[in-house]
């Protein structure tokens, strides 16, 4: 197997888990290289160590995902819900072929009024999030399939992936959603409306955001990328053409991560 090794914070290549997982997978025959940002994985790779954080993993799959390479990820980082593998768990199951390739779904969003640009790469993996930039509310009209819903009056609105169930769109009090679901959840950020819940719509759907601001400028974000956009500005969104495939080690357990990362169901009459 040809890996490449993609690093997001500088010192991590020193770190002594990372570098007993690179001497057990050379042992095992693999060849292994450097990743950069923004370089492309050479010819006949077969798959990236993303090796960091969730945030390390989002950067990696905007460079890879295209290729149709499999990312996997090697959790050096915090909590970890897309780099959720320890490193000590890593080098074994590739080996031996003990791990499945997933496939996540990714959002695409096109500007169609107004200036302002994340950059040349219209997706994200976990959410998109539009957010007052200003002291003034946000109000967010949302379409979806051609059903206007009632104006959001918020700090802004989240519209996320299964695989963002557990990021940004939870801490706003958004759903868990198991990463096989098909779906989208739109969820308000510190909404004035006290009758306004998040939504979870078909991932078929196609929505159209519309922003009201007293600010000249909405803050626009795709995963850990953000940018400046007219407060007058449209955009649509919707589930890309294609997904990213990520490495799932057999041993790893979504429901499993949730009570021991996020101490889910945390009750002392719970304790087994």
């Amino acid at each position: 197997m040809r890996a490449a090794i993609y690093i997001g914070k500088d010192g991590l290549e020193t770190d002594a888990r990372l570098v007993r997982l690179t001497q057990e997978l050379e042992r095992g025959g693999c060849a292994l290289y450097r990743l950069h940002h923004d370089e492309r994985p050479q010819e006949g790779t077969d798959m990236v160590l993303s090796v960091g954080g969730d945030g390390t993993f989002l950067s990696a799959a905007g460079f890879v995902v295209e290729s149709g390479i499999p990312v996997a990820g090697v959790n050096l980082g915090r909590l970890g819900f897309l780099s959720e593998n320890r490193p000590e768990d890593v080098a074994h199951a590739l080996l031996a072929g003990e791990y499945t390739i997933e496939e996540r779904s990714l959002l695409h969003f096109s500007p169609v009024t107004g200036s302002g640009t994340v950059d040349s790469w219209p997706y994200a993996l976990n959410e998109v999030t539009v957010h007052r930039s200003g002291a003034a509310i946000l109000g967010v009209d949302v379409c979806v399939d051609g059903a206007w819903l009632p104006t959001y009056w918020a700090d802004g609105l989240i519209i996320s992936t299964s695989s963002g169930s557990t990021a940004y769109s939870l801490s706003a009090g958004g759903p868990i959603v198991l990463p096989a679901a098909k779906v989208l959840i739109l969820t308000p950020i510190a909404p004035h409306n006290l009758n306004m819940r998040p939504l979870v719509v078909p991932d078929t759907a196609g929505i159209s955001l519309r922003m009201q601001s007293r600010d000249e400028s909405v803050i626009f974000t795709a995963d850990n990328r953000t940018a400046k956009i007219d407060a007058g500005a449209r955009m649509d969104v919707s589930v890309a053409q294609f997904s990213l495939k990520r490495v799932r080690l057999n041993k790893s357990d979504f429901i499993n991560a949730l009570t021991e990362k996020l101490f889910w169901g945390e009750d002392v009459r719970n304790n087994k």
